[in-house]
């Protein structure tokens, strides 16, 4: 006997399912379950419908559960609500039986009863689970309804396996979840095979567990290396991009700056407001630095300083910016204001 399961009242009855894994067929639960049915007073599909049925109304459903999904839950979920106060009972098939019917599985036998035992809506599971179903077997679990989608099921026999129970009158259809099953999720794996892969190496896990030969687990590293190194030089891109802008819009700022420095020479009539050899020899200075290579340390930065210790004439860029700022000098205030203001002989 198990652990025993927590109790949660509920409109006055007890709900295992909202507190607790669902219960194995042959627990001491299961068969206590079991034993209060009375098999011999048979429920027909109009009482199950209209909630008179004199006792619960035990659904069978029935399935592989690899890789359990919410499209497995959603049918649980329909075949529970088929009927008022119904019991699901999940029948799952083995290793064995399921890979000589349908092929390999991603989980286990065991780790799909656990998958499916964990589900709200599922009152009971059963083991081994049969490919199809006798009158033996559904009376030894008093099985009121089978529940599947309507689709003949022939995993390649030609034959529905639920066919009888059609017959019978003891099938009740639900309807699959578009977009998701096993096959489909399998698919995605597959198909990004190399990306899940070189994520497993790099969180540690031996290429030996995952069937990777040495080469390929080289192959991963370097793959890995060379994503590493494209992402770095978006990085490097992104960030020069950034100092662009930024030295573009300090070019803005100081040429809005030079321009409006420059109107402010100019009156309202369009005259130079202060006369222009003034201009010019306030600016000299700033000029010639700017042409002129730095001081050494500690010495003179006067260009009567700078020309005993070089004892060199200037260069050539200098005797001209000497004769323009001579020619300058001779001309008069007055006559250079003419010139600028157009009124020149």
């Amino acid at each position: 006997m198990g652990p025993k399961r927590k109790h949660s009242e509920i409109n006055g009855s007890i709900d295992h399912a909202l507190v607790a894994p669902a219960a194995f067929s042959d627990s001491y639960e299961a068969k206590l379950e079991r034993d209060k049915c009375d098999y011999s007073r048979r429920i027909n599909l109009d009482e199950a419908r209209s909630g008179r049925a004199p006792r619960k109304v035990r659904i069978y459903t029935d399935g592989i559960y690899d890789l359990f999904h919410f499209g497995h839950a959603k049918e649980f979920l329909q075949a529970k609500t088929l009927f008022p106060n119904a019991y699901l009972i999940v029948g799952i098939c083995n290793d064995d039986l399921t890979h000589s019917k349908k092929g390999l599985t991603v989980m286990n036998e065991d780790e799909r009863y656990e998958a499916v035992r964990h589900c709200r809506y599922v009152d009971e599971i059963v083991k081994d689970a049969p490919w199809s179903l006798d009158e033996e077997y559904l009376r030894k679990h008093k099985i009121d309804f089978v529940a599947h989608d309507e689709l003949p099921y022939t995993t390649g026999s030609g034959q529905d396996v639920y066919a009888h129970i059609k017959a019978m009158g003891m099938f009740v259809s639900t309807e699959r979840t578009e977009g998701v099953s096993t096959s489909d999720l399998i698919a995605r794996i597959v198909k990004n095979y190399d990306e899940y892969v070189g994520r497993n190496l790099q969180r540690g896990m031996p290429r030996e567990e995952m069937n990777v030969s040495y080469l390929n687990a080289k192959k991963f590293e370097i793959q890995e290396k060379v994503k590493e190194l494209k992402e770095k030089g978006k990085s490097v891109i992104d960030r020069i991009d950034e100092r662009r802008h930024g030295i573009v819009e300090k070019w803005e700022n100081r040429s809005r700056e030079l321009i409006l420095n420059f109107l402010q020479l100019f009156g309202r009539e369009g005259r130079l407001v202060r006369p222009l050899s003034s201009i010019w020899n306030e600016g000299k200075d700033r000029i010639k630095n700017a042409l002129s290579p730095p001081g050494s340390p500690g010495g003179s930065n006067h260009e009567d300083d700078f020309r005993s210790e070089t004892e060199s004439p200037l260069p050539k860029r200098h005797r001209i910016f000497e004769e323009e700022q001579q020619e300058f000098s001779d001309d008069e205030d007055g006559e250079a204001l003419k010139i600028v203001n157009g009124k020149a002989d």
